[in-house]
């Protein structure tokens, strides 16, 4: 109902209305004084963005690790066919 109200509200051009936290009523939050900031939507990106680069940081030192300990017969990079498992209609004509 509460949602209803404040959709209501903003469909009458009244941008500013929003929920109290503290009563759960529909008020305007301009009266109350309640405003968000530019600074705290860039601070909320900023904080979003680092913290997706730690998450790729960690991802790249886990796997270059797991890489390390697999040993140094363990496959590296791409697989490249020997000739063993090859369909006989792909093997080239020697």
């Amino acid at each position: 109902r509460t949602l209803t109200k404040l959709r209501a509200q903003h469909a009458d051009g009244n941008d500013t209305f929003g929920i109290d936290g503290n009563l759960g009523t529909v008020v305007d939050m301009k009266v109350l004084g309640v405003w968000e900031p530019y600074a705290v939507k860039v601070q909320t990106f900023k904080t979003a963005i680092e913290s997706a680069t730690l998450l790729l940081r960690i991802d790249d030192i886990v796997s270059g690790i797991t890489r390390k300990s697999a040993g140094p017969g363990a496959p590296k990079g791409p697989q490249v066919e020997d000739g063993e498992n090859v369909d006989s209609e792909r093997q080239l004509a020697e």
